[in-house]
């Protein structure tokens, strides 16, 4: 048995101690490790390099989905020189001598090298740019990987020269496996330690099909089980290694847009638990609670509208005090205008009707003003005809009066469409009625 020494006092973290060493060793991206498939042609080992598949590839998904693991795993079983470079600290001079280097060792030596490129969205356009030489000779094979949507952060030639391959957060089933292989293997855990079945279920939970993660806060529980001289990793010793869940959010990428996304989704479909529950995990994160805040002024408007006029008011009481308290008590108000929104009653016609009039306007469908509308307070305004003819609404006892206030293409357009929900319902037979007097009997038919 190893001693508690021997367990923590190692260089390697678990998680680093526990890469796999082969490609049948890599828990979870079944789909993309299946017999035949281009990475496992990557890793396959050749007598002849000149034989060996060079197909460039661009791994997209989120943390801890093995993207590192697959890039060592490839160029180990493949016998390929390996080259890792981070898109943080690398630069156009260190691209380019890995490309040159590169090329000598295949021209001198028939040596193939793999580089594996982390972080590959943060590269700039001319960094990326210095990768393309080496990528469509073939001198390197390029393995880069990303957290981002490659469609927005890679550049098209590097795109059209590459495969890419899109990785899943793992399965709980694929979490657990990493899990027991680690408490036993010899480079693992061991054997020393058993772990209590909701220990496990709750290192499952905080994961969030993290593999990275799992093993870290397995670690951190062993070591507070070791300390305690304790045999059996329990729920106690997971909740002080981590007391809170990791919330996988990065505010400048992905998960900034597809939270927010799912916020103003549920929101919209009317659903208070999911609405709260992403707007929990954007607070956690460190969202700004203004951008929060300025998202659900513009779904007031847009997506509850005249169904319930009251909404657009408490969002932008939201967002004065939030900005007038700050947080985390502005969570309240947030949580408060979220629930109401979410249980309004939704109407979109407001939206539509500006954009059909915008459309409208951009097609050149803008009729001239009709002369009893322009402004008269201007000398010489009767003579050109200016504001005469117009007449006064209040004048009438009903506050409206058939009149022209639209000609030519859109002189009977119908943007405003009321729908019959909450307090626009109303608005539906009133709408109708002003309609009919404004244009009068000329515009039915």
């Amino acid at each position: 048995m190893l001693n508690q020494e021997g367990l923590f006092s190692a260089a390697a973290p678990l998680a680093a101690r526990m890469r796999p060493s082969s490609v049948d060793e890599i828990v979870g991206q079944t789909s993309l490790l299946v017999e035949g498939s281009p990475l496992r042609e990557l890793a396959r080992a050749v007598a002849d390099p000149a034989k060996a598949s060079r197909i460039s590839v661009i791994l997209w998904g989120p943390p801890g989905t093995g993207k590192t693991t697959i890039a060592q795993v490839i160029a180990r079983s493949s016998g390929r020189k390996f080259v890792e470079l981070s898109a943080i600290t690398a630069g156009v001079k260190e691209v380019r001598e890995v490309m040159t280097a590169a090329a000598r060792d295949r021209e001198i030596y028939g040596a193939s090298t793999l580089l594996f490129l982390d972080e590959i969205h943060r590269f700039s356009k001319a960094q990326q740019d210095a990768l393309l030489p080496g990528v469509e000779s073939g001198a390197v094979t390029l393995i880069a990987a990303t957290t981002e949507n490659p469609s927005f952060s890679v550049i098209g030639p590097l795109l059209s020269r590459s495969l890419l391959l899109t990785l899943e957060s793992l399965s709980s089933a694929d979490i657990e496996t990493l899990l027991e292989r680690a408490l036993t293997a010899p480079h693992g855990l061991a054997s020393v330690f058993t772990i209590a079945p909701d220990a496990r279920e709750q290192i499952v939970l905080m994961a969030d099909g993290d593999a990275r993660r799992a093993l870290t806060i397995l670690d951190a529980a062993a070591g507070h089980a070791a300390a305690l001289e304790a045999k059996t990793i329990g729920l106690e010793n997971v909740s002080a290694a981590m007391d809170r869940a990791l919330v996988r959010y990065d505010r400048q990428g992905d998960q900034h847009y597809d939270v927010i996304s799912a916020f103003i989704k549920s929101v919209r479909g009317s659903d208070a638990d999911a609405a709260i529950h992403y707007l929990a995990r954007m607070l956690e994160a460190g969202e700004d609670p203004r951008f929060i805040a300025r998202r659900l002024i513009i779904l007031a408007a847009e997506d509850i509208g005249l169904a319930d006029p009251a909404a657009l008011g408490m969002a932008t009481a939201a967002a004065d005090a939030v900005a007038l308290i700050g947080m985390p008590e502005g969570r309240i108000p947030l949580a408060e205008a979220t629930i109401y929104l979410a249980l309004a009653a939704k109407s979109n016609s407001a939206y539509i009707a500006i954009n059909a009039a915008i459309a409208d306007v951009q097609a050149g469908l803008s009729g001239a003003i009709p002369k009893h509308l322009r402004s008269s307070n201007f000398a010489g305004a009767k003579a050109q005809g200016a504001g005469v003819g117009y007449s006064y609404p209040h004048d009438d006892a009903r506050a409206v009066v058939e009149q022209t206030y639209l000609t030519g293409k859109t002189a009977n357009r119908r943007y405003y469409q009321p729908k019959e929900v909450g307090a626009e319902r109303a608005l539906v037979e009133r709408w109708q009625k002003l309609r009919d007097i404004i244009r009068s009997k000329k515009s039915k038919g």
